[in-house]
């Protein structure tokens, strides 16, 4: 879900009542159906929450083992040993450096970008079926940013889970997502899979978020054929 800053998380709530597209935009609009509430999804368990600044998300009084720890307990009924050994594994699958002490380790204590891996971990601890990635990789500098857009694509890919990755920027979008919704104004005004968004690029709004980012290899996006 790619847009100028704001547009994102303006549409966001609505994104499941919209259907019936053509370029340029929606040409209709059903009203979300809610189902019975246990059939709902759960945040937390359902659907797992990655936010753009790890340190307004994380406990900082409580340890990052804890805080992992007690999401698992909280959704899959583990007891504290069974929930701080998942917390343990989870913090070695997001690479996190010595993940025994970090689990004792307050957020103060880490980098910017460990902290956001502790953020991925808490994330799926539950086993989530969709993670949202939300400006994720925004406030980190670009080797971590690179670091944590690989992990979650490796995450995502042994977990089976369904991303749905809200940032600003078409090219790192481009690097994880199958298809690609583009807002302006709080409107989707192009959605289709990734390759003809890049390539061929039907919205002037579009072709102008590709141009205006170079990317590493100095083209822009739109310049690139297809594969």
């Amino acid at each position: 879900m790619v847009g100028e800053g704001g547009d994102e998380r303006a549409i966001s709530p609505l994104a499941g009542e919209m259907s019936g597209r053509t370029e340029g935009g929606v040409t209709e609009r059903r009203p979300l159906k809610l189902t019975e509430p246990s059939t709902l999804p759960l945040p937390g368990r359902d659907i797992g929450f990655v936010f753009q600044d790890p340190s307004a998300s994380l406990d900082p009084v409580m340890t990052v083992g804890k805080q992992i720890a007690e999401v698992a307990r909280t959704h899959l009924g583990l007891d504290w040993p069974q929930a701080y050994a998942k917390a343990k594994t989870l913090l070695q699958r997001v690479r996190l450096p010595d993940p025994q002490t970090a689990m004792r380790a307050f957020p103060h204590q880490l980098s910017g970008g460990q902290k956001q891996r502790v953020a991925v971990a808490a994330a799926i601890a539950a086993g989530p079926k969709l993670l949202i990635a939300d400006e994720a990789t925004s406030a980190l500098d670009t080797i971590v940013q690179a670091e944590i857009v690989s992990l979650i694509r490796q995450l995502v890919a042994e977990d089976g889970m369904t991303l749905l990755f809200i940032s600003h920027d078409i090219a790192l979008a481009a690097e994880l997502a199958e298809r690609i919704a583009v807002f302006r104004n709080a409107e989707l005004i192009e959605l289709g899979p990734t390759e003809q968004i890049i390539n061929a690029p039907r919205h002037a709004y579009t072709r102008t978020l590709l141009d205006a980012h170079l990317g590493l290899d100095a083209d822009p996006l739109l310049r690139r054929a297809p594969a």
